[in-house]
Order: C-alpha cells, then sequence, then structure tokens
C-alpha cells in the first residue's frame, strides 16, 4: 500500500506539473497574440495611484483582456507590475497583451492636439487654453504679469512670446507646462531665423524681428506675400516714414474695437498707432508664425511703400512704390468693393 501510495503521489505531481506546464504555454501564447477583442481602437485610462489588478479587472469587465489573471501573473514575473505609468493609452487593432502591458511601462500615452494658431493675440490664445479640458489649470485666474512670473519670464511681456502651431499633450498636462513649451519653441525659432537675416536690417535685435513678423501676420494670410509687405515696412524704417497699419492701430484700442475702423481711430493717439507714431510699436500685436518670421528678416527685394487689398475679396494687395500709384490702387480697390457689395 506504501509503494502504490508513493507512485500515485509522483503521477499527482507529474500530471500537476504538465498541467501546469500546459496552462503556462496557452497563457503565454495569449499574450503574445493579438487582442480579438480590439476591432478598433480603444481608449483605457490607469488612474493614478490604481494598480495592475484593478486595471485588469476593469478592462476585462470591458470585454478588453479575457485572462485578466494571467496578463497580472505574467506581469509580475516580468517584474513589469509595478512599473506601470498613469494616463490615458490607445490600444490599436493588433496590440497583443504583451503590447499593451509595454505601452503601460513605457508611459506610451495618448498624446492630444491643442493648437495655438498664427495671429490669435495672446488674450485670445490664453482663453482657448483656459477653455480647453485637457489641460490642468494651474494658472487660471492669475494676471498676465503674474503669469509670465510663474513661467520665469517676469518683467517681459506676454504678447507673441510663445510660438503658434499644434502641441501633442498628454491629458492632465498643465497649462503652464504647455506655455512653456510654447516658448521655448518661439525662442529656438526666433533665434534660428534671426541668425538668417538679410544685412543692414533697420532692427536692432530678434524682438524687433518679432514685433515686425506680427505686423507682416496680421496684414496677410498670404504666404508669398508676406516678403513682399516685409519690404514695405523695411523700405518705410529706412527712410524714417510711419509704418501705418491698421492692426497696431485696432490692437491699440483693444475692447474699445468693435469691428470697424473708423478714420478718427486712426488719429486717436495709443503707444500702438503706428499713423500718429513713428517706428515699430512697443510689442508684438500677436502670435506670428514661421513664414511672418522668415518674412521679417529677409523681405523680397522690392522698392514697394504702400499696398492695399486688391477689392477682389481673395485676401491679396497691390503694392505701389509712389503715393501717386498708391492712390490709384486705393480708388481701385473701393470701386472693386463697391461692386462686389452691389452684386446680387
Amino acid at each position: 500500500m506504501v509503494r502504490v501510495s508513493r507512485w500515485g503521489a509522483i503521477l499527482s505531481l507529474c500530471l500537476l506539473g504538465a498541467g501546469v506546464a500546459l496552462t503556462w504555454q496557452l497563457a503565454m501564447r495569449w499574450y503574445h497574440t493579438p487582442l480579438a477583442t480590439l476591432s478598433q481602437p480603444t481608449v483605457i485610462e490607469l488612474a493614478s495611484g490604481e494598480s495592475l489588478s484593478k486595471l485588469a479587472a476593469r478592462l476585462a469587465t470591458q470585454g478588453v483582456i479575457s485572462h485578466p489573471r494571467w496578463w497580472v501573473a505574467i506581469a509580475r514575473l516580468e517584474h513589469k507590475a509595478a512599473h506601470v505609468r498613469a494616463g490615458e493609452y490607445v490600444l490599436v487593432p493588433g496590440t497583443s497583451p504583451a503590447g499593451v502591458l509595454d505601452q503601460l511601462v513605457e508611459g506610451r500615452v495618448w498624446l492630444h492636439p491643442v493648437t495655438l494658431v498664427e495671429g490669435w493675440s495672446f488674450a485670445t490664445a490664453r482663453a482657448a487654453l483656459e477653455a480647453n479640458p485637457l489641460l490642468k489649470h494651474v494658472g487660471m485666474g492669475l494676471s498676465d504679469d503674474a503669469l509670465m512670473a510663474r513661467l520665469g519670464l517676469g518683467g517681459l511681456k506676454p504678447e507673441g512670446q510663445f510660438f503658434p502651431d499644434t502641441y501633442r499633450v498628454a491629458r492632465g498636462t498643465t497649462d503652464l507646462e504647455l506655455w512653456t513649451l510654447a516658448h521655448s519653441h518661439l525662442q529656438s525659432e526666433l533665434t534660428r531665423i534671426w541668425q538668417s537675416r538679410q544685412p543692414n536690417l533697420p532692427l536692432a535685435n530678434p524682438y524687433e524681428a518679432l514685433i515686425l513678423a506680427s505686423l507682416i501676420e496680421k496684414e496677410t494670410a498670404q504666404v508669398d506675400e508676406r516678403p513682399r509687405i516685409a519690404a514695405v515696412f523695411i523700405n518705410r524704417l529706412r527712410k524714417g516714414m510711419r509704418l501705418q497699419t491698421d492692426p497696431t492701430v485696432i490692437y491699440g484700442l483693444g475692447q474699445a474695437y468693435q469691428g470697424t475702423l473708423h478714420r478718427v481711430d486712426l488719429t486717436t493717439d495709443t503707444a500702438y498707432n503706428t499713423y500718429t507714431r513713428m517706428g515699430l510699436p512697443p510689442t508684438p500685436i500677436a502670435l506670428p508664425g514661421a513664414a511672418a518670421l522668415q518674412a521679417a528678416v529677409q523681405p523680397a527685394d522690392s522698392a514697394a511703400l504702400y499696398f492695399v487689398a486688391s477689392g477682389q475679396g481673395d485676401g491679396r494687395h497691390v503694392f505701389s512704390g509712389s503715393l501717386l500709384e498708391h492712390n490709384k490702387a486705393v480708388q481701385h480697390y473701393l470701386h472693386a468693393r463697391r461692386a462686389l457689395e452691389a452684386s446680387p
């Protein structure tokens, strides 16, 4: 009886070992096989402080992971369970349970686009960020000066200091982190473009190039016209002429501007009225993009001193080298605009 019991125990252990080995083989095959449940991209979230076990149970309830215990056991054996990172993740079709775990460990979180638009004022950009639910708003309620101080930019006016681009950030990124990223990008672009400037420009430093670029940005959305617009401003600066650009007047009016610029506005002095004051305004008036920055330091080879809208509603301009030519272009613009307004 004793001898039979020993062999029975040995047989039981062998069967148990075989069962464990088979189970492990099946588990590893499942672990490296694409999840059949992922027929389309699926967003999951690992909350801060949440364990892999809790996430596995939730994913099993959602039908994403079919063997949550296998998944957690393998993660522990691979010493990965304690190294998963909180955040949102996108699981794409073809991802295996091993691939899901790798995403969590490597922190390959879902990055959302947040866009700062060329030509926006800082006030518009700030309002857009404060309304964005993806961001954590730690700068909400701060004055512009206090916000700049929090960014380590105390004493610097915020207008134009942030590069307009689409930034891809994780949910929960703070607004201060986004502003810091955009300012660093602006500094990098401005430094690079300033180094490529034409010689003998009437611009004393990169900041003046930034101011000029903001005027160009607001004057035209036509990329090919920006060097020609820049040439007009550069030519005027060289000749000691006022820049006489409407966007600076509008910026100086602030909330008093209601959508229509009147003749009296052109003669009402503000720090930004380039009809009443010589030279560049004291700060940028918008967020200039790369094309406007490039145009500011590499203006077209042109003797033009004036420009006016073509009047065709296409956003383009007519450039003139003399006041006589410009006055004719203005009359043509007025005639074209009246014709467009009269057409059904």
